[in-house]
């Protein structure tokens, strides 16, 4: 194989995306709503690097899905005048395909890789020069007339997302300069987003009807979003509802109970979960992976998407031996409340 052949693209870079979500996503950090520390931390790096007339440090993002770290690595991009480049951990399969991604960049773009942490680790390997010493070394050939070719790369700045930090590799972790973490949001900055995002959309809602559905949101932006437009879905067609008519909070109440998104933000499948831990296994302990076959659900679905809500809002413990339901749980289902040894 060739050194032209190697560094061949072999897979496309997705920069596609619904105009409706660029149309919801801002673009600059003032606009971006809530996580106040990271927009500060964010802020100076960016102003040092502008400073400097350098490229900004290699930035890890780590956090639950649907809190912004997508929105953040198209902000640091549009902020720093740089071009986005955007792929996934799982998409990039073999060295190859690394490669020709970091070739075909340009001095101070940005790469974002979303789930860094399902890196190959062949492929995370590679990484580490490209990073460090912004060197790309690769072995051409095998045998005795294997040889290494050394690419010079312009410097860029990577933006890694993640959902498990944990799973990074720390010499992976240790080579970002900027690490930030993003935290599930309160109440009153959802409320902030609904309004920003109403307003785009031509959504007309009253502030108690903006309340009821922040407070079902999960405290993630991506839900908060996604509700707004099936409550402007069921006002235009069950509740027939004219474009410009204000949506009152009895419409959203009445729109999420359909779509079964209960007062705490518990959708079919979360009270699914605790109602198979009460019922099943007497509130638990129980294992992930029993929990996983009992659901018929992924266990990494269950610990990435389902349980970091759960846990935070007291639904859900972990314990040595399994997880365990909870009194709230117990309580929100309407069973009784028996606590185990465990509790």
């Amino acid at each position: 194989m060739s050194d032209q052949e190697l560094l061949r693209p072999a897979l496309e870079i997705d920069s596609v995306e619904p105009t409706l979500e660029k149309s919801l996503r801002p673009s600059f950090l003032g606009d971006y709503i809530g996580q106040e520390t990271v927009k500060q931390n964010l802020s100076l790096c960016m102003d040092a690097a502008r400073v400097r007339g350098d490229s900004l440090d290699h930035v890890l993002l780590s956090g639950p899905p649907g809190l912004g770290k997508t929105t953040l690595a198209h902000i640091v991009a549009h902020e720093m005048g740089s071009n986005l480049h955007t792929v996934t951990g799982p998409n990039v399969e073999k060295k190859g395909d690394l490669a020709a991604i970091l070739t075909n960049l340009q001095p101070r773009d940005v790469l974002f890789i979303d789930e860094i942490h399902r890196l190959q680790k062949t492929i995370e390997e590679v990484l580490y020069g490209a990073m460090e010493d912004y060197k790309l070394d690769l072995i051409i050939g095998q045998g005795p007339s294997a040889r290494t070719l050394r690419i010079d790369l312009p410097r860029f700045t990577l933006v890694g997302a993640t959902t498990r930090s944990g799973l990074l590799s720390s010499p992976l972790r240790d080579r970002f300069g900027v690490q930030l973490r993003l935290d599930f949001y309160p109440i009153p900055e959802l409320e902030k987003i609904i309004f920003r995002s109403a307003k785009l959309l031509g959504v007309d809602l009253d502030a108690a009807a903006c309340t009821e559905i922040a407070k079902r949101s999960r405290g993630t932006p991506r839900i908060v979003n996604r509700l707004l437009k099936r409550v402007r879905d069921f006002a235009q067609v069950r509740a027939g509802s004219a474009a410009g008519t204000r949506i009152t909070r009895e419409t959203a109440r009445a729109a999420l109970e359909l779509f079964e998104v209960d007062d705490r933000g518990l959708d079919k499948m979360d009270r699914r979960l605790l109602r198979v831990l009460i019922e099943k296994f007497d509130g638990g302990p129980a294992g992930i992976e029993t929990l996983s076959s009992a659901l018929g659900e992924e266990s990494d679905t269950i610990e990435e998407v389902y349980e970091p809500y759960l846990i935070q809002e007291g639904f859900l413990q972990r314990t040595p031996r399994g997880r365990m339901a909870t009194r709230i749980s117990y309580e929100h289902l309407g069973f009784a409340w028996e606590p185990s040894v465990e509790s």
